[in-house]
């Protein structure tokens, strides 16, 4: 049997939105479902509710009707079994709300920082092949009708283009290659794994990374712990939130030596997850007995640094790349209109 695709996290959010107003409101889940059924037009949405009421309807909790449905990940469906256990299931959809919320942000701002210099990539490209392949002929014909050549880096861009125009076939093949080896990173889960692992081996990237995962534990840590959950088993569903193979690595560290008897800051400074200043809060929270709250807040910390460097690094980027089209494009003209102009002037 085919396996269903998963929800979005934006899908994820509304829904868990939809589902806390409901239950708030004194509405048992299959009704609330079947209001929601009701009130929506979209196919992918009607499937998703009728296979959940269909469960449902067998007379199951809501816990196994989100489980056995296939559409959800593992984390949303052992959050709203704690909700329903300690009778806080509304809390905890209102939380996975916002979770599921702030991650399609963070999702949003990392792709807008890939996408714009692909795109810049792209149209510099276009332009530098529009120069060489159609431009640069024009010059040389003028440069031959005067008697003399070009000079030596604009014949290099000449032969170049005139190389890319007799090879156009095997560009056009390279260029629908990465097309769709883009699309396979963009849409399948392999994908994204691979670009994912890429991101955190390359150096650039591997830090911005690294705290997006930290950010990730300590929202996810929070959402659990005041849901009522201890913190050992808080780290076996928060373990897979990280997306990160370091951190998970650091995380599982973590709960060996909490297993080994260290305390959870303690834990935290050995297996090196967070700063000491971070751990010390933790710390305090334990003893105060507002660690979720303390979680909650070094998440918003990780979250509003990585924000700041994402918007630091579109600042940065989006000056530099026009800069360096200008500079390209500029290089390729002078070589061609500066000799052009000193023939002219020796001809006048």
């Amino acid at each position: 049997m085919k396996k269903k695709k998963q929800l979005s996290k934006l899908e994820i959010a509304s829904f868990c939105e939809q589902m806390a107003m409901i239950i708030n409101a004194g509405i048992t889940p299959k009704d609330g479902l079947e209001l929601m059924l009701s009130d929506t037009k979209d196919k992918g949405t009607i499937a998703v509710l009728e296979s959940i009421l269909e469960i449902s309807r067998r007379g199951e909790t809501f816990t196994t009707c989100i489980k056995e449905c296939e559409y959800f990940p593992s984390y949303v469906v052992n959050m709203i079994a704690l909700g329903e256990e300690t009778g806080k299931l509304d809390d905890v959809l209102i939380a996975l709300d916002r979770y599921y919320e702030h991650e399609e942000e963070v999702s949003d701002n990392i792709r807008s920082a890939v996408t714009y210099p692909i795109i810049m990539i792209i149209m510099m490209s276009i332009i530098i092949i529009i120069l060489v392949t159609k431009v640069l002929p024009m010059f040389n014909q003028v440069f031959e009708q005067l008697g003399t050549h070009m000079s030596g880096i604009a014949e290099t861009l000449l032969e170049f283009g005139q190389s890319i125009q007799s090879y156009s076939w095997a560009g056009a093949m390279v260029l629908a290659g990465i097309m769709i080896l883009m699309l396979v990173f963009i849409r399948t889960e392999w994908g994204r794994a691979t670009w994912n692992k890429f991101l955190m081996a390359f150096p650039p990237t591997r830090a911005f990374q690294r705290d997006v995962a930290y950010g990730r534990f300590a929202r996810g840590m929070s959402l659990t712990l005041s849901s009522g959950m201890r913190i050992y088993p808080a780290l076996d569903l928060t373990d897979e939130l990280v997306e990160n193979a370091r951190v998970a690595k650091q995380v599982n560290d973590l709960k060996q030596y909490i297993i080994e008897g260290f305390n959870f800051s303690e834990s935290l400074n050995k297996a090196g997850i967070f700063s000491h200043l971070y751990s010390r809060m933790i710390f305090i929270g334990v003893k105060s007995g507002n660690v979720d709250v303390v979680m909650d807040k070094i998440a918003t910390l990780y979250e509003e640094d990585t924000d700041k460097r994402l918007r630091n690094f579109i600042s940065i980027l989006e000056p530099t790349l026009v800069i360096c089209l200008s500079m390209i494009v500029g290089m390729i003209l002078l070589s061609v209109i500066l000799p052009l102009l000193g023939v002219m002037s020796t001809m006048g």
